[in-house]
This record gives structure tokens, C-alpha cells and sequence, in this order.
């Protein structure tokens, strides 16, 4: 850089004390460059995105038995495909989250397409704390350690009789209710049972109270019954009453179990 003649002089005539005054009059007039904004990081994401194809769709709608009076609950819903199939073909409602802001752009856009956009909404969320009590049918396309670190609160939060569908991947030692092929795929179907582990009086038509235990493992009962049987809030079992063998079916509803059977005088009551 060349140095002005004005310069110059007043360098070679000033002391050490006027030079430095000069370089600490230019630092304060200095500012360093500004730094570009990073942008926002992108969520990470605990599952990569991987599209159901249209027949395991239309096969995860058929095992769940989807209809217009079911609201759909997709966690981890990507483009929306599977919601979006639900409303077009069965007139269901249904609500998805996704961690990636582009896949509920692209899931809004496809239900606008489809002209069901006014029966789903969707929304960027985590699926760990997105709101499930709603649904009357959960569809799962996750990973089988996700699938488990769910598994709690679809068995604490969902109402009994919620249907849970799941391409690929189980729900470990909670066996499906049932299963089906599509292709190559595999789709897997639980009922959320009702709770009924515990300690319960039978109580029969003259008034008679009998104790019963129920031990409960997911869908299956054993204990003071046997031949039983939990699909969501129905309960099957045969009990021994009195020396007698009887084969009853009952709803549960919390803490009693009432007979499906109009008429019948029967009933169990929660003690513990």
C-alpha cells in the first residue's frame, strides 16, 4: 500500500507516543467483517423417511378395518399418503406428525390435491409427545426400537379397542392380533385391551359373590378363568361358579365387567 507524502512527514516528525495514537484512533473506527447467519439446523431425525407403497397402504387400511367413522392418527406421517388414502378411500379423519418440516408441506399439498384437506390436519412434532387419546386407529411406519419406546403410551393413552397398524415392524413381545402379506411386506394389527389384571368378585344372579383372580399379559388372561380371551373392552372366559362351568362374555367398562348377554343377571365388580 502506498503511503501518503503527508503521512510521512508526520511519521518521521512524531515520537513513538504519536504513532500509537494514531493506530488506536484507526482500531476504534475498525469492525469486523459480519459474520452470515447460520441457517436453522435440521431436526434429527430418529427414523429415515422411506414412502409406503400404494398397496401396503390400501393393504394397512384393509387390516385395520377403516371407516368413515375413524380418526386416524399417523406418527411419523411423512408425505401424509397414508392419512390421505384414508379420507379418499374410506372417508376417515386424521391427524399426522412429522419431525421434517418439508415432508407435512409436501403431506398438506398431496391432501389438497386429493381434495381432503378440510378431514386432516397435519403438523411438524415430535411423535414422542404428539396427542394420541383421540384416535380410534394408530398407523406406525417407524423402526422396531421405536415402536417399543412407544409402546407404553399406546397401551396408558389410547381407550380400549383403538387399532394399532404397523408396516414392518412388531411391537416385540406384544403379539398382533393379527397379521397380513402384501408382497413382500408384513403389517402387523393389536387391539388395545382393556386392564382387568387384579382382584375381582363374581357376582351371580342370586347375589352369590365368588373371588377371582385375573392375571393380565397384554390381550391374554389366565388366573381364577380359563379360555379367555381380551379384545379390546370384550371379554371371554370360562369361570368355575359353585362346581359348575360357565363360558360368559362381558364388556369391560373401568372397574365391572357387565354381560353382553341381554338378561343375564351376572356381573364383576373390582376389589383390588
Amino acid at each position: 500500500m502506498k503511503v501518503p507524502h503527508f503521512l510521512k512527514s508526520l511519521l518521521a516528525g512524531a515520537g513513538a507516543a504519536a504513532v500509537l495514537l494514531l493506530v488506536l484512533a484507526a482500531y476504534q473506527h475498525w469492525q469486523p467483517a459480519a459474520v452470515p447467519a447460520q441457517p436453522p439446523a435440521r431436526p434429527e431425525l430418529e427414523v429415515p423417511y422411506v414412502a409406503t407403497v400404494e398397496e401396503v397402504v390400501d393393504g394397512m387400511l384393509a387390516l385395520a378395518e377403516i371407516g368413515p367413522s375413524d380418526h386416524v392418527i399417523d406418527l411419523g406421517c411423512g408425505d401424509g399418503r397414508i392419512l390421505v388414502a384414508a379420507a379418499r378411500a374410506r372417508g376417515a379423519s386424521g391427524y399426522g406428525v412429522d419431525l421434517d418440516p418439508r415432508r407435512v408441506r409436501e403431506a398438506e399439498a398431496n391432501a389438497r390435491r386429493a381434495g381432503v384437506a378440510g378431514r386432516l390436519r397435519f403438523e411438524v412434532r415430535d411423535l414422542f409427545d404428539a396427542p394420541i387419546a383421540g384416535a380410534s386407529v394408530v398407523a406406525l411406519y417407524l423402526l422396531p426400537e421405536i415402536n417399543l419406546r412407544l409402546r407404553p403410551r399406546l397401551l396408558a393413552e389410547l381407550r380400549p379397542g383403538t387399532r394399532i397398524v404397523s408396516h414392518a415392524f412388531d411391537m416385540g413381545d406384544w403379539r398382533a392380533d393379527r397379521t397380513a402379506e402384501v408382497g413382500s411386506a408384513r403389517i402387523f394389527l393389536w387391539v388395545v385391551p382393556a386392564r382387568v389384571g387384579g382382584r375381582w368378585a363374581f357376582i351371580d344372579e342370586a347375589g352369590r359373590r365368588t373371588a377371582l383372580t385375573l392375571d393380565q399379559r397384554f390381550q391374554y388372561v389366565s388366573g381364577s378363568v380359563s379360555d379367555a380371551r381380551l379384545a379390546g373392552d370384550r371379554l371371554t372366559f370360562t369361570v368355575d361358579i359353585g362346581g359348575r362351568a360357565r363360558s360368559l362374555e362381558g364388556r369391560v367398562g373401568g372397574d365391572r365387567i357387565e354381560p353382553l348377554e341381554p338378561g343375564a343377571g351376572w356381573r364383576m365388580e373390582r376389589t383390588g
